[in-house]
C-alpha cells in the first residue's frame, strides 16, 4: 500500500503540466484520485513554496488565473504569457 497523500498527488500532477500549458483545479483534483477536491487544491497551491512545483500553471475552471501566492494574479498571468500560453 502506498503512503502517497493527496498533497503529494497534487504536487506531483502539478511538476507534470508542461510548459506552455495549463490545468484547472479540477483537473488537478481529478488527476491526483479526487475530482470533488478542487478547492483542496486550491489550499495546497496557497500553502506551497517548493520552486519546482510550478503552480502557477493551475487555473481557474472559468479562465481566470485565480490566486498565486509567489506574488498575485498579476505575476501568475506574467509568468504565464513568459511560457507562451494565452490567456483569454
Amino acid at each position: 500500500m502506498s503512503s502517497e497523500t493527496f498533497t503529494d498527488r497534487v504536487r506531483a500532477t502539478d511538476k507534470a503540466i508542461p510548459i506552455g500549458t495549463t490545468l484547472t483545479y479540477q483537473e488537478v483534483a481529478r488527476r491526483a484520485g479526487s475530482p470533488r477536491a478542487a478547492r483542496a487544491v486550491g489550499a495546497i497551491m496557497r500553502r506551497n513554496y517548493d520552486l519546482t512545483i510550478p503552480c502557477h500553471r493551475v487555473i481557474r475552471a472559468d479562465g481566470a488565473v485565480g490566486g498565486y501566492n509567489r506574488g498575485g494574479p498579476v505575476l501568475k498571468a506574467q509568468l504565464l504569457r513568459q511560457e507562451k500560453f494565452s490567456l483569454r
